[in-house]
Protein backbone atom coordinates (compact mmCIF):
# COMPACT_ATOMS: atom_id res chain seq x y z
CA UNK A 1 0.00 0.00 0.00
CA UNK A 2 1.52 3.65 -0.64
CA UNK A 3 1.62 6.53 1.68
CA UNK A 4 -1.16 8.79 0.77
CA UNK A 5 -0.70 11.86 -1.04
CA UNK A 6 0.05 15.10 0.67
CA UNK A 7 -1.34 18.16 -1.83
CA UNK A 8 1.19 21.30 -1.37
CA UNK A 9 -0.93 24.02 -2.20
CA UNK A 10 0.96 27.40 -3.13
CA UNK A 11 -1.58 30.36 -3.49
CA UNK A 12 -1.12 33.75 -1.85
CA UNK A 13 -4.63 34.82 -2.03
CA UNK A 14 -6.22 33.53 0.99
CA UNK A 15 -9.83 33.66 0.00
CA UNK A 16 -8.86 31.15 -2.71
CA UNK A 17 -6.99 29.18 -0.67
CA UNK A 18 -9.66 28.79 1.80
CA UNK A 19 -12.08 28.25 -1.41
CA UNK A 20 -9.86 25.42 -2.85
CA UNK A 21 -9.49 23.35 0.34
CA UNK A 22 -12.99 24.08 1.18
CA UNK A 23 -13.83 22.24 -1.92
CA UNK A 24 -11.19 19.62 -2.00
CA UNK A 25 -12.62 18.55 1.41
CA UNK A 26 -16.39 18.52 0.30
CA UNK A 27 -15.40 16.30 -2.44
CA UNK A 28 -14.26 13.96 -0.12
CA UNK A 29 -10.44 14.06 -0.49
CA UNK A 30 -9.05 14.00 3.49
CA UNK A 31 -5.31 14.41 2.01
CA UNK A 32 -3.31 16.12 3.81
CA UNK A 33 -2.92 20.13 2.49
CA UNK A 34 0.17 21.75 3.26
CA UNK A 35 -0.64 25.54 2.01
CA UNK A 36 2.12 28.44 1.28
CA UNK A 37 1.47 31.86 0.67
CA UNK A 38 4.73 32.43 -1.44
CA UNK A 39 6.87 30.88 -3.31
CA UNK A 40 10.15 31.14 -1.31
CA UNK A 41 8.63 28.93 1.45
CA UNK A 42 7.28 26.24 -1.42
CA UNK A 43 10.34 25.97 -2.72
CA UNK A 44 12.64 26.12 0.53
CA UNK A 45 9.91 23.17 1.86
CA UNK A 46 10.28 21.56 -1.79
CA UNK A 47 13.80 21.77 -2.23
CA UNK A 48 14.97 21.68 1.43
CA UNK A 49 17.61 22.83 3.41
CA UNK A 50 20.54 21.44 0.78
CA UNK A 51 18.48 22.37 -2.62
CA UNK A 52 18.81 19.19 -3.91
CA UNK A 53 14.76 17.86 -2.71
CA UNK A 54 16.04 14.78 -1.53
CA UNK A 55 13.91 15.07 1.53
CA UNK A 56 10.95 14.42 -0.72
CA UNK A 57 12.62 10.77 -2.38
CA UNK A 58 9.62 8.59 -1.94
CA UNK A 59 7.23 10.82 -0.56
CA UNK A 60 3.48 11.10 -2.71
CA UNK A 61 3.02 14.60 -3.44
CA UNK A 62 0.82 16.63 -5.58
CA UNK A 63 1.14 20.56 -6.58
CA UNK A 64 -1.56 22.80 -6.71
CA UNK A 65 0.43 26.06 -8.39
CA UNK A 66 -0.51 29.63 -8.27
CA UNK A 67 1.26 31.32 -11.29
CA UNK A 68 1.40 34.95 -10.18
CA UNK A 69 3.05 35.00 -6.71
CA UNK A 70 3.96 37.73 -4.62
CA UNK A 71 7.78 36.77 -4.95
CA UNK A 72 8.71 34.78 -7.85
CA UNK A 73 6.61 33.27 -10.54
CA UNK A 74 4.76 29.57 -10.74
CA UNK A 75 6.28 29.09 -14.33
CA UNK A 76 10.07 29.12 -12.36
CA UNK A 77 8.66 26.77 -9.34
CA UNK A 78 7.28 24.30 -12.12
CA UNK A 79 10.79 24.63 -14.30
CA UNK A 80 12.56 23.58 -10.58
CA UNK A 81 10.11 20.57 -9.90
CA UNK A 82 10.12 19.16 -13.20
CA UNK A 83 13.75 19.30 -13.67
CA UNK A 84 14.69 18.11 -10.20
CA UNK A 85 14.73 14.07 -10.40
CA UNK A 86 13.32 13.71 -6.98
CA UNK A 87 10.21 16.04 -7.76
CA UNK A 88 9.86 15.56 -11.77
CA UNK A 89 7.28 13.40 -11.63
CA UNK A 90 5.51 14.73 -9.24
CA UNK A 91 2.02 15.89 -10.33
CA UNK A 92 1.63 19.50 -10.99
CA UNK A 93 -1.66 21.40 -11.41
CA UNK A 94 -1.62 24.84 -12.33
CA UNK A 95 -4.79 27.02 -10.99
CA UNK A 96 -4.33 30.54 -11.98
CA UNK A 97 -6.26 33.25 -13.33
CA UNK A 98 -3.82 33.75 -16.25
CA UNK A 99 -5.62 32.05 -19.34
CA UNK A 100 -3.19 33.32 -21.85
CA UNK A 101 -2.56 30.78 -24.47
CA UNK A 102 1.09 31.26 -24.87
CA UNK A 103 1.38 30.70 -20.65
CA UNK A 104 -0.72 27.54 -20.97
CA UNK A 105 1.19 25.83 -23.66
CA UNK A 106 4.41 26.76 -21.95
CA UNK A 107 2.87 25.46 -18.62
CA UNK A 108 2.31 22.43 -20.51
CA UNK A 109 5.51 22.08 -22.05
CA UNK A 110 7.47 22.53 -18.89
CA UNK A 111 5.49 19.70 -17.58
CA UNK A 112 2.90 20.62 -16.06
CA UNK A 113 -0.66 17.92 -15.55
CA UNK A 114 -3.90 20.34 -15.47
CA UNK A 115 -3.88 23.87 -15.90
CA UNK A 116 -7.04 24.92 -14.56
CA UNK A 117 -8.23 29.13 -15.18
CA UNK A 118 -9.67 30.39 -12.04
CA UNK A 119 -12.81 32.18 -13.57
CA UNK A 120 -13.76 35.49 -11.89
CA UNK A 121 -17.10 34.15 -10.91
CA UNK A 122 -16.64 32.69 -7.50
CA UNK A 123 -19.76 29.86 -8.17
CA UNK A 124 -18.09 28.55 -11.26
CA UNK A 125 -14.74 28.49 -9.54
CA UNK A 126 -15.74 26.26 -7.12
CA UNK A 127 -17.39 23.64 -9.60
CA UNK A 128 -14.15 23.54 -11.03
CA UNK A 129 -12.62 23.10 -7.82
CA UNK A 130 -15.16 20.18 -6.81
CA UNK A 131 -14.09 18.49 -9.90
CA UNK A 132 -10.51 18.86 -9.43
CA UNK A 133 -11.43 17.10 -5.63
CA UNK A 134 -12.93 14.24 -7.86
CA UNK A 135 -9.89 14.34 -9.97
CA UNK A 136 -8.05 13.66 -6.83
CA UNK A 137 -9.86 11.00 -5.06
CA UNK A 138 -9.03 8.76 -8.46
CA UNK A 139 -5.38 10.22 -9.35
CA UNK A 140 -2.28 7.91 -9.21
CA UNK A 141 0.61 9.72 -8.16
CA UNK A 142 4.12 7.82 -8.91
CA UNK A 143 6.69 7.71 -6.03
CA UNK A 144 9.22 9.52 -6.24
CA UNK A 145 12.69 7.99 -7.08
Amino acid sequence: MSDPVTIIMIEDDEGHARLIERNIRRSGVNNAIVPFTNGTAAVDYLFGKDGTAADRKGQALLILLDLNLPDMTGIDILKRVKENKFLKSTPVVVLTTTDDSQEIKRCYELGCNVYITKPVNYESFANAIRQLGLFFSVIQVPPAL
